[in-house]
């Protein structure tokens, strides 16, 4: 599957979830992800617990559901690989403006997938 293409052309609602070096869970709404050019992922993200949770533990997964009937979509295993804050490239990649968010640091996690399967099911192996 393109990924880049796949989220650059298809709409839904997607989750990100994280632990902290404790094991406790959060779960949070995410917009659909950045591939880059090297297969990273990308995702814009403030400093609240989903952030502080990756300074602790790298693993993440993130479940997108495509927007329609039915239980379309995909699950991305992912491991934090680095992070940039208040970068240009977060300008660049910004898909929305909202005004309250001028002043609020920003971040952007690359991560690398680990595993990819779809949102039901165990996948092909």
């Amino acid at each position: 599957m393109d990924l880049k293409k796949y989220f650059d052309d298809t709409k839904g609602l997607g989750v990100l979830a994280t632990a902290n070096a404790d094991g406790k869970v959060d779960a949070a709404v995410y917009a659909r992800p950045h591939i880059m050019g090297d297969g990273t992922v990308a995702m814009i993200m403030r400093d609240r617990l989903t952030h502080h949770n990756l300074q602790s533990n790298p693993y993440a997964t993130y479940l997108f559901k495509e927007d329609g009937p039915g239980y379309k979509g995909t699950r991305l295993f992912l491991k934090k690989l680095r992070e940039e804050q208040d970068s240009d490239l977060i300008k660049e990649l910004k898909r929305r403006q909202y005004v309250a968010d001028k002043d609020e640091t920003k971040f952007l996690v690359f991560f690398q997938i680990e595993k990819q399967l779809p949102l039901i099911g165990a996948g092909k192996e």
